[in-house]
């Protein structure tokens, strides 16, 4: 971290990222005791860094303080000393500092636990305040460390200095939605591992949004699904589940627009740490999740049996729903298909009647097959009289028929 060249002052001002410590590392060059190098090695065994009993082992048990500024990285907080020494041989006051973070879309002010105007400050004397700030962008950031001060003749001073750092990216992020038939998501979340060591996930938490309910697939009873390590090397990737459920509409309320269009599910929050503690957060924006297209009209089969006996009557029931915005006038007939040997049952062709925007009806029905194996149910014809439309509905369910035991 460089700062900017300024005019000569009566202050000088230093910073430091404030960063965990790192553990000591030593290149190690085996060679044989008996080699020219073999001497100087025996002599260098038992040095301080070593750990006792592994004199071999390239990390010892002394910490190190960083060398560099480092990486910093989206969701860790951003912590450094700022220090005001006065290296003059006279003495100032009213010294105020005041640091703000530029980023490319705002300018934000970090305040310290200093006081605010410090009234006087002797030759050799010092100012200590630590600033923290979550990082929660990306790009650059340029530390802004403003002085101002006053000398004995009443002459007013002041400087600034730049420090200029990135935030780096680091996990990689992907989403996937899966439908199913009853209204439920299932959500697959990959996460990635893209900092150059290695990171422990503490936690990974799916929070719904008020439409839906998430049930957790990652734990079980004895434990996760996955495994007991939570630590990624850099570039692991790791997947998690969860099973989203469409929360039940208040009575009287339509849900018609909750299974159309865009809908917001929820957002994933992230907790990890660094291989030496550094505690980092990332909350994703809205995730969204475009609800399958059901048309006009949506079927559904809500009862069916798996398994049915050949020449054996079927009860079905199917549940109709009305998914536009005006009231439809309905008519239902029922198609049999010789071909698979599906054969309807009773009265296969009446009239709905009315069908309001948003709402559902039931429908009971029986039906009969003549071929064992696995049959489609299928044509299932709905007109809307107004229009004129029929939509028709095959293959909206599988039934095991076998012959039957007698």
């Amino acid at each position: 971290m460089e700062a900017t060249k300024d005019r000569e002052h009566l202050l000088s001002l230093k910073v430091m990222r404030l960063t965990k410590p790192s553990l000591f590392s030593d290149s190690k060059v085996l060679v044989d005791s008996h080699d020219l190098a073999g001497a100087l090695q025996h002599t260098l065994a038992g040095k301080m860094w070593a750990a006792e009993g592994i004199d071999q082992f390239p990390i010892g048990d002394l910490l190190t303080l960083p060398q560099s500024f480092g990486n910093i990285f989206l969701g860790e907080t951003f912590t450094s000393c700022i220090s005001v020494h006065n290296e003059s041989e006279q003495q100032v006051k009213e010294v105020t500092i005041k640091t703000d973070l530029q980023t490319s879309s705002q300018r934000a002010s970090l305040p310290g636990n200093a006081a605010e105007v410090t009234p006087e400050l002797p030759p050799d004397a010092s100012i200590d305040d630590i600033i923290s700030h979550e990082v929660k962008e990306l790009g650059t950031h340029i530390l802004v460390c403003a002085v101002s001060y006053t000398t004995l003749s009443n002459e007013k001073l002041y400087f600034r200095k730049f420090f200029k750092f990135q935030v780096l990216k680091p996990i990689e992020v992907k989403t996937k939605f899966y439908n199913v038939e009853d209204d439920e998501i299932y959500l697959e979340t990959q996460i990635q591992n893209i900092t150059s060591s290695p990171i422990c996930m503490e936690k990974v938490a799916l929070e719904p949004s008020s439409a839906y309910s998430v049930q957790n697939l990652n734990n079980t009873e004895s434990g996760t699904t996955c495994s007991d390590i939570t630590y990624l090397s850099p570039l692991d990737t790791r997947q998690f589940l969860y099973c989203l459920c469409p929360q039940t509409p208040a009575e009287g309320a339509s849900d018609s627009k909750a299974s159309q269009g865009m809908t917001v599910v929820g957002r994933l929050d992230i907790i990890w740490k660094s291989h030496m503690g550094e505690r980092g957060r990332l909350q994703t924006s809205s995730l969204q999740r475009m609800a399958p297209g059901y048309g006009d009209i949506r079927l559904e089969v809500t009862r069916l049996p798996d398994v049915a006996e050949v020449e054996k009557t079927v009860n079905a029931t199917c549940r109709l729903t009305n998914c536009v915005e005006r009231k439809m006038e309905l008519s239902l007939a029922l198609q049999s298909v010789h071909q698979a040997g599906l054969f309807w049952c009773g009265i296969v062709s009446r009239q709905l009647g009315q069908l309001d925007a948003g709402c559902s009806l039931d429908l009971e029905l029986k039906l009969l097959f003549t071929r064992s194996g696995l049959q489609n149910l299928s044509g299932i014809r709905v007109t809307d009289t107004f229009l004129k439309r029929t939509y028709e509905y095959d293959d909206v369910a599988q039934i095991l028929v076998i012959q039957s035991a007698s």
